[in-house]
Order: structure tokens, then sequence, then C-alpha cells
């Protein structure tokens, strides 16, 4: 499976900067709902919320959401909360995250549960899931309720299922493609979607972003797993192999056994069991990922499924948005390189 998303020769690198630009005014009304919507009587609620919140995310899934909305011309303001949910709901998937991790570095700084310790995360991931859910009832479209709660509860599955194969090194490419299409597609998708639903367009074009931002959330996943072993910690805003200590079973780890000798099957069994970890075992678990072309081939399934998000906006006229929109995946996959 390959794919190639082509660019003109001599054009500069992908970024994010049409979409934002694109959707400067409007992020900043989200952003006012969402510094409004985090605030509590209880001081340490915006205090531990606002670590994260402020601490250097790129916005990326409520961007989508404006963004798609922009691509329909609506002209209304409903998306301003349910974009504020959208974040809400991701950070909480953090702050969640990072404790059954026991994560100590994102976005470049030390998680909430370093700081606060993990009772205190677990908690205000909480407050942000309910504030998400006001504001997703504050809109009054059951279809958008819909679409939102049910990527909360697909979310919390993919992450159950990923715990589940945690160390597990039969894990095959099937269920890894459930557990990113779960715990990180989803959101994408019903982030698109919802902008669709606001806009009152045809469901061909509900389904339309979602297929988008499901083939997105794939591909930024892919390349996040591959990253994880070949970047560093200052370009990732966490620890390298922070996936290899953990014993997470990701795409690199599936090929790589698949296609390893015994002695390099061995290694690997024994180091999702957790019997390697060090900064040597590391090594060597990158030099089989590269002799094997795991990584290589993570990447081009990427690629593969972020031409499947292009594609998926094809029906959709050509302007300022939709050339945000398919920046925003050649971004994606340029992390890579």
């Amino acid at each position: 499976m390959s794919a190639t998303i082509h660019r003109m020769p001599g054009r500069a690198a992908p970024t994010l900067q049409p979409m934002m630009t694109l959707v400067a005014d409007d992020l900043n009304s989200v952003n006012a709902v969402i510094l409004a919507r985090m605030q509590s009587r209880i001081p340490l609620i915006p205090e531990l919320a606002g670590h994260l919140i402020a601490g250097g995310g790129k916005r990326m899934r409520p961007m989508l959401t404006l963004a798609c909305a922009k691509l329909l011309e609506y002209g209304g303001t409903r998306h301003h909360k349910l974009s504020a949910a959208v974040e809400f709901i991701h950070t909480a998937t953090l702050l969640h995250d990072d404790v059954v991790d026991g994560s100590g570095m994102r976005r470049g700084r030390r998680t909430a549960n370093m700081i606060w310790g993990n009772n205190a995360s677990v908690l205000v991931g909480d407050f942000l899931f309910s504030r998400s859910f006001e504001l997703m009832v504050e809109d009054g479209s059951l279809k958008v309720l819909r679409i939102l709660s049910n990527a909360s509860a697909v979310i919390a599955e993919g992450e159950v299922n990923q715990l589940t194969a945690q160390r597990r090194i039969e894990t095959d490419e099937d269920q890894y493609l459930d557990i990113i299409g779960a715990k990180t597609a989803a959101l994408f998708a019903a982030a698109c979607r919802i902008s669709a639903v606001v806009a009152e367009r045809p469901e061909a074009e509900e389904l339309a972003l979602d297929a988008y931002g499901r083939n997105l959330g794939i591909a930024f996943q892919l390349v996040d797993d591959a990253i994880d072993y070949v970047s560093d910690g200052e370009t990732m805003g966490k620890d390298t192999g922070d996936d290899f200590r953990d014993g997470k079973i990701t795409l690199p780890v599936i090929l790589a056994y698949a296609r390893g000798n015994a002695a390099d099957r061995k290694f690997w069994k024994e180091a999702m069991s957790g019997l390697h970890g060090d900064n040597a075992d590391l090594g060597q678990a990158q030099s089989l990922l590269q002799s094997t072309g795991a990584i290589d081939d993570t990447l081009a399934r990427a690629r593969h499924y972020g031409q499947r998000a292009i594609d998926a906006i094809g029906m959709f006229g050509n302007g300022a948005a939709k050339s945000a929109l398919v920046e925003a995946v050649e971004f994606a996959i340029a992390r890579a390189y």
C-alpha cells in the first residue's frame, strides 16, 4: 500500500498557517469560550486545565471544525461553542492518557499529573468532559450531540483497547488500526462532520467531511507512531521512545516483528514485555525498524490515508478553505521529515 501526496516543485514545506489565517477571527471567539468555560470556583481546576490548554497546542481539532464551516460558507456562530467542546474533549483525553501512560512530558512541558498528581488530573479531565457536554446541550441539536457523544465513547473504547493490547506482541495490524481509528481519528471525524450539521448541508457532505477527518486522523497517528522512534524530544515535545518503554504495539513494531528473524522476534517479545527499556535497547529497536523498512512503510501508509482525506473533499469547490484543509493533511505527513 502506498500513495504520494504531490506538491509543486519548489513549494515551501506545508504548515498550518493557511488554516490559522483562515479561521483566526473565529478561533479568537472559540478561545474566549474555552477561557470562560474552564473557570470554576475551585481554583485548582482552571490552574490545571490552563496548564495544558495554554501549553502550546495547535488547536488543530477545533480549527478543523472552523475550516470546514468556512468550506461550507456557513455564516453563523454555533460552531464556536462546538469547537470549544471539541477542544475540551481532546484536552480531557490528554489528561487521562498522561495518567494511564505515566507520561512526564507533553508539548515540551511537565505533564499535569507530574505537577498536581494523578487524582487531580483525572478529576479535572472529568470536569472538562462535563463542560463539553454542557456546550453541546446549549447548541440544541440532537444530531450534534449524538455525533460528539458517540465520538467520546469511541475514544474511550479505543484507549481501553490500546490498554488491553499493551505489551502483547501478537497484536496485529487490524487491531492496531481499530485502536487508532477510535482513539485519534474519531474526534477528527466528528470535529469536521458537525460543521455540515450546523450549516444544514446534505448528508453526502456530512459523510465527506467525516471521511476527510477520519483519514486525516489515522494519517496523523501513523506519523506520530513513526516519529516516536526517529525524532527527538525537542521536536516532539515528549521523550523519544516513550512508546517503546511503555510497550505500546504500534505499526512500526508490528511490521518489524513480522519481518524479523528469530533473534529479532525474541528481542521484540522481550522488549515489549518490559525486559528491555534502556537507551541501548531503544537503539537496537531503532536499528531494526530501519533495517526492516518498518518506519518507511508506516509513513507510506500515512501518505495513503492522507491522500484518502484529500480525495474525500474533492466534491467541494476550490478556494482558500479547501486549500487550507489540503495543506493540513500535507502538514500532518510532513512532520516526519
